[in-house]
């Protein structure tokens, strides 16, 4: 996990995860402060999490999100750092 910080506060953060043997990096999470949202920062984080993903040498990188209306910016995000939306389908069941 990285922050990115204003002076002494966090304004943000990115977290990543590498499986080696399947040379994949995941952006696991990337979260920006209310306050500093739409100034690029998550785009920032975004690029430099897939630096890191990419010198570790892995060759592929995922992140997920939700499809609703609230995680729209994330999207935004990643499709501007060049993911691209597979059509998944992922089930879940309450045991």
């Amino acid at each position: 996990m990285w922050v990115a910080e204003a002076g002494a506060c966090v304004i943000g953060f990115v977290a990543i995860d590498l499986n080696r043997q399947r040379r994949l990096g995941e952006v696991v999470m990337v979260a920006v402060d209310p306050a500093h949202q739409n100034g690029g920062l998550g785009t920032r984080l975004t690029t430099f999490a897939l630096e890191l993903i990419r010198n570790a040498g892995m060759t592929v990188a995922m992140v997920e999100t939700g499809g609703d209306p609230g995680h729209a910016p994330a999207r935004r995000v990643y499709e501007k750092a060049g993911f691209t939306l597979l059509p998944i389908a992922r089930y879940f069941r309450a045991l």
